[in-house]
């Protein structure tokens, strides 16, 4: 019941404007071809921006159990790539809806939880979303 709660609010105190955000981010990205992993990435993140509660990011190493081309030397320099040209942005849309949101009381778990999906914007690939 509190996630449900929790998840009504957050989609109107800013989940909504950062899920666009990450879709639009996804949008670019397929467009250009070369960037369709990413755009993946942004479209399930962009999701779990709308409504993260009861859901988590985790590498998906401790998933699998094992390697592959996101969690290895490759995701590494696609995460790199990905920082230059769209998560820098993607985590000061983050920082500011969290910065906005501390102004109130009420506002500072949805902050956190802004400020979470801000880390997660510096390195995506290799990431999956799981429920809790």
């Amino acid at each position: 019941m509190l996630r449900t709660i929790g998840n009504i609010l957050w989609f109107l105190l800013g989940g909504l404007v950062m899920g666009l955000a990450w879709w639009l981010i996804g949008l670019v990205a397929f467009i250009t071809i070369i960037g369709i992993p990413w755009g993946r990435a942004c479209f399930v993140i962009g999701q779990f921006t709308f409504l993260p509660f009861g859901r988590e990011a985790v590498d998906r190493k401790l998933i699998t159990g094992r390697d592959d081309l996101g969690t290895g030397a490759l995701g590494l320099l696609g995460n790199i790539i990905w920082f230059i040209l769209a998560g820098f942005w993607l985590a000061i849309g983050h920082i500011t809806m969290a910065l906005a949101l501390c102004l109130t009381i009420i506002g500072i778990p949805f902050a956190l939880q802004h400020l979470k999906l801000a880390l997660l914007t510096l390195a995506p690939v290799g990431k999956v979303i799981v429920q809790r």
